[in-house]
């Protein structure tokens, strides 16, 4: 397990979250104490790509990045966001505008939430919904007397490894700063503010630090390919691997939001474990590929189709395994080479779908159907 932060600004209150898992139920906290300070907005550009402008990135795209200010009644948080159209919808990431209340995973959203626009003005916003699922949050302010700047949203999928992005947003309160980087990898896993996973997420080494949560990844069209949301780092300051959620996932939770105030996700109920050429041939096993079965929830949607988990450990390479499970090999005739993989293709569904689950089970293959849940919190 590698330690991610997720960070926003906080002025009292910090907000860092951990979590892992489609389905996995290990996790981990980490907290840094950082200060919220308010001045004139001015740009950094940290890093240069040959044809990359990131000049012209930042002029068409600032004016669309707003800063968020949530308070909380144990403090304030700030954060960053951009503008999704004319109506006055505003995208950011949910932990920027809610806080862990209670037991579990819960959330709890701010008490009041104000925008600052590049112009100045500060105007209050509306909480309409928020996903803790891919930590994305919907807020709405009235957009009567303000000159929205709606920023164009692209699509993920066209990205590639070594590709130049920019991010825009409000690091330590240094409002509309630039950094610029490039895509490090894509297909990558992270934390929510769940126990699941964010599948898909985009990494980057462009500058990310406290106060950039929420705020645009742009490419060289200034199109929004993803949210930044958090960093991987051992000494609390960035280090150079910061993550996005990718604009697919945030298009999707979006659309529920708009619809019904929150977001909903198929679920499986299963912890997998990476199966691999050499451990498949430890294990005896007539594939080199899938996603190897080590718990069953309980009551979930796995149990009830009687799949089935590990049923020992072994020590294989410098890791434990628990093996003598079924291994998933595809869902609907598509392969699941990595637990990823079984997390992407099940989100991509709909709570109450059957799907079809082709199993290695006692060196047989066969066919099972599964109903799937609804994802819990955790």
């Amino acid at each position: 397990m590698r330690r991610r932060a997720l960070w926003a600004t906080t002025a009292i209150a910090v907000l860092a979250f951990a979590g892992c898992g489609s389905g996995n139920e290990s996790s981990t906290t980490q907290a840094t104490r950082t200060r919220t300070v308010t001045q004139q907005p001015r740009v950094a550009i940290e890093t240069a790509e040959s044809g990359f402008d990131a000049a012209k990135v930042y002029r068409e795209a600032s004016p669309g990045v707003v800063t968020i200010r949530s308070i909380f009644a144990s403090g304030a948080a700030e954060g960053s966001g951009f503008v999704l159209d004319k109506s006055g919808r505003i995208v950011t990431n949910a932990h920027v505008v809610t806080d862990e209340s209670g037991s579990g995973n819960a959330r709890k959203p701010a008490k009041a939430v104000y925008i600052e626009f590049p112009d100045r003005n500060v105007v209050s916003a509306r909480i309409v919904g928020f996903d803790p699922f891919a930590d994305v949050a919907l807020l709405q302010v009235k957009p009567d007397g303000f000159k929205l700047h709606p920023l164009q949203l692209g699509d993920d999928r066209e990205l590639v490894v070594g590709q130049p992005v920019a991010a825009i947003g409000s690091p330590f309160g240094e409002q509309q700063s630039l950094s610029v980087g490039v895509v490090s990898a894509t297909d990558r896993s992270v934390e929510s503010l769940t126990k699941f996973q964010i599948e898909g997420a985009i990494q980057t080494d462009a500058s990310i630090n406290p106060g950039n949560s929420g705020g645009p990844l742009l490419d060289a069209g200034a199109r929004v390919m993803g949210i930044n949301q958090q960093i991987e780092t051992n000494s609390g300051a960035n280090d150079g691997v910061g993550f996005a959620v990718p604009i697919s996932a945030v298009k999707r939770s979006l659309a529920q939001l708009e619809r019904k105030g929150k977001a909903e996700y198929a679920y499986i109920g299963v912890t997998t474990q990476p199966l691999y050429p050499q451990l498949a041939q430890k294990l005896g096993l007539d594939t080199t590929y899938g996603g190897l079965l080590a718990e069953i929830v309980p009551g979930g949607p796995a149990a009830k189709a009687g799949l089935r988990g590990g049923k020992e450990e072994i020590h294989f390479q410098a890791a434990t395994y628990s093996v003598g499970g079924d291994v998933i090999l595809s869902i609907d005739g598509h392969k699941v080479v990595s637990p990823e993989d079984l997390a992407r293709l099940v989100a991509a569904r709909e709570p109450g779908e059957t799907v079809k689950v082709e199993i290695l089970r006692d060196g047989r293959r066969k066919q099972v159907k599964v109903t799937l849940g609804t994802r819990p919190n955790s």
